[in-house]
C-alpha cells in the first residue's frame, strides 16, 4: 500500500509552494496541500501520518511562524512522520534541520530533509539578483532535484539535506549565530512609505500573520512580520520594504512558471 501524504507549507513569493506542490503530487497525487495560515492546516496534520513540511530559510533558520506552528501544536506531532523541505536563495547549512530538531522534540519521526535552491525573493536588496534566464535555470535544476528525490523516496531512500552535526555547524557558524537576532522573534522592521501607499488593502489580504491594518487610508504594520516578503512582492505601489530602503525587484514565481 502506498504512503499517503499531506503537505503543509509557508510560502511568500511562491517558491516553497511550487516545490512542495511538485513533490507532494509526485509522492501522492491525492495529497492535500495546505498553507500554514489556513485553518485546515491543523486538521490535515491530525488526519495524516506522513507530512511534507516546507518553508523558506531565513538567515539559516526556520521562520518564526514555522517554529511557533510546530511548538504550539506539539501534541499533534507524536507518532507522525515528517519530511522537512527548505527552500533558499543561496545556502542554509541545516535549513531542514532547524525544524527537524523541533519535530523530534515533539515526538515525531523525521523521515529526511530536502534543500532546494530557488531564485532570490528578497525584493528590497540587490544581493543574489540574477537575470530571467538564470532564474529559469535555477527553477529547472530544482525541478530535477525534486523528481530525483521523489524517485528515491518511493524506493525507500530519503534525502538527508541539512540533517546531522556537520550541516548544523555550517548553519550555526555560517549565518545563524551572527544573525540570530533577526529571526529570534517576529520582525518590527517592516516599513511603509506613506508617500507611496494608497491604502489599497492588498498587503492586508496577503499577510499570513494578519500583521497589517489600514489607518487613515495607509497600511500600518504591528510588529509581527514573519519576513515572508509576500506583501513586498505584490504591493502595486512598491511602498513596502523590510531589509532595504527601496524595492529593487518584485519577484513572484508565478511570473516565471505557469
Amino acid at each position: 500500500m502506498e504512503n499517503k501524504y499531506c503537505a503543509i507549507y509557508l510560502s511568500g513569493t511562491g517558491n516553497t509552494r511550487f516545490c512542495i506542490s511538485k513533490l507532494a503530487k509526485l509522492l501522492d497525487e491525492n495529497a492535500p496541500i495546505v498553507a500554514i495560515e489556513d485553518s485546515a492546516a491543523v486538521s490535515a496534520v491530525k488526519a495524516y501520518e506522513n507530512i511534507i513540511f516546507g518553508y523558506p530559510v531565513q538567515y539559516s533558520n526556520a521562520p518564526k511562524m514555522i517554529r511557533d506552528f510546530i511548538l504550539e501544536n506539539k501534541e499533534l506531532w507524536r507518532g507522525k512522520s515528517v519530511l522537512c523541505v527548505a527552500t533558499m536563495g543561496a545556502f542554509s547549512g541545516d535549513g531542514a534541520g532547524c525544524s527537524a530538531r523541533l519535530f523530534k522534540k515533539c515526538g515525531a519521526a523525521v523521515l529526511g530533509g530536502l534543500h532546494l535552491k530557488m531564485p532570490d525573493s528578497v525584493c528590497d536588496s540587490k544581493l543574489l539578483k540574477k537575470s530571467r534566464e538564470e532564474k529559469l535555470d535555477i527553477i529547472r535544476r530544482a525541478e530535477k532535484k525534486i523528481n530525483r528525490a521523489a524517485r528515491d523516496i518511493k524506493s525507500g531512500k530519503y534525502p538527508r539535506d541539512g540533517l546531522g552535526l556537520f550541516p548544523h555547524l555550517i548553519g550555526l557558524f555560517g549565518q545563524r549565530l551572527w544573525f540570530y537576532g533577526n529571526t529570534r522573534s517576529y520582525s518590527d522592521k517592516l516599513k511603509i512609505d506613506r508617500s507611496k501607499c494608497v491604502g489599497c488593502g492588498v498587503c492586508l489580504r496577503l499577510c499570513p500573520m494578519k500583521n497589517l491594518t489600514t489607518e487613515n487610508q495607509t497600511a500600518v504594520p504591528h510588529g509581527r512580520c514573519t519576513m515572508c516578503y509576500r506583501c513586498i512582492s505584490q504591493c502595486p505601489q512598491k511602498a513596502i520594504t523590510l531589509v532595504g530602503e527601496e524595492v529593487v525587484e518584485q519577484y513572484r514565481l508565478e511570473n516565471f512558471v505557469q
